[in-house]
């Protein structure tokens, strides 16, 4: 099932730079995406993706969660950056083309405008990788 909110209400991202193709569900607690490995996503090359990709598929999953439980769609949340990643874990170097990448993203913990999330990417079933990233929230007047 696909989620009826468009990606890009919720997130600044376009072009090759949108690296998640559908949303698959989202509640307050987590975000749940799909990406399609595709020549389209940056890191392609040789019939593959490099695994480094799957921070920056986190860090969008996380944009559309936060977004969503903001209640922001379709107008601007003031946005955000990627401020670190505390911890990264990648299971495989390369990920084929066509694979279908699921992302769960869920919040640790915030403080102010702060927050942690934990992202897990997973393909037919096994997890290709872990990342926990640090995000400093910008909110407009």
């Amino acid at each position: 099932m696909t989620y009826p909110i468009a990606i890009e209400a919720l997130i600044p991202h376009r072009d090759r730079m949108k690296l998640i193709d559908e949303i698959a569900d989202i509640t307050e607690d987590q975000a749940i995406t799909r990406t399609i490995v595709t020549d389209r996503l940056p890191l392609y090359g040789d019939d593959h993706v490099d695994a480094l990709i799957i921070i920056e598929i986190i860090a969008q999953t996380a944009a559309v969660q936060v977004s969503w439980k903001k209640g922001t769609p379709g107008k601007s949340s003031g946005g955000g950056l990627l401020a670190g990643i505390k911890n990264a874990d990648f299971f495989v170097e390369r990920i084929p083309r066509h694979t279908i990448l699921t992302t769960t993203v869920k919040p640790l913990y915030s403080a102010d405008n702060y927050t942690v999330l934990e992202g897990t990417v997973q393909a037919g079933g096994a997890t290709v990788g872990r990342v926990q990233i640090q995000v400093i929230r910008f909110e407009n007047d």
